[in-house]
């Protein structure tokens, strides 16, 4: 009973040691995820979002849903740059009548009789 006993404990002593790596090497590590490019640091481009990649965990993620979400945050990123454009050209385009405005206004003045 007792050789029974030792024998085990052998056993599970070289079960451990092989589970710790003490016995033939372990298969070198890669990295498996996908390069998820995006920027560190600084505000994201739509194209950046399209690009973006994760890795899949045990317990992972429905990728159509994060895939849906992606293109919608792509798209609205899209849509405020556009509007942001936009925004610019018209202001651009105001500031240009203005002073257009003034100018006829400073000649007009500049017309009149003095005094």
């Amino acid at each position: 009973m007792w050789l029974f006993a030792i024998l085990a404990v052998l056993a599970l002593g070289g079960i451990a040691l092989l589970a710790a790596g003490r016995g033939a090497p372990l298969a070198e590590v890669y990295d498996d995820r996908p390069d998820a490019s995006v920027p560190a640091a600084g505000p994201l481009a739509a194209e950046d979002l399209r690009r973006v990649r994760f890795s899949l965990a045990f317990r992972g993620y429905r990728m159509s849903e994060v895939d849906a979400l992606l293109d919608r945050l792509a798209a609205e990123r899209e849509s405020e740059r556009e509007s942001e454009r936009e925004s610019e050209r018209l202001g651009q385009d105001h500031e240009r009548r203005h002073e257009g405005e003034h100018r006829a206004h400073d000649a007009r003045r500049g017309d009149e009789p003095a005094g």
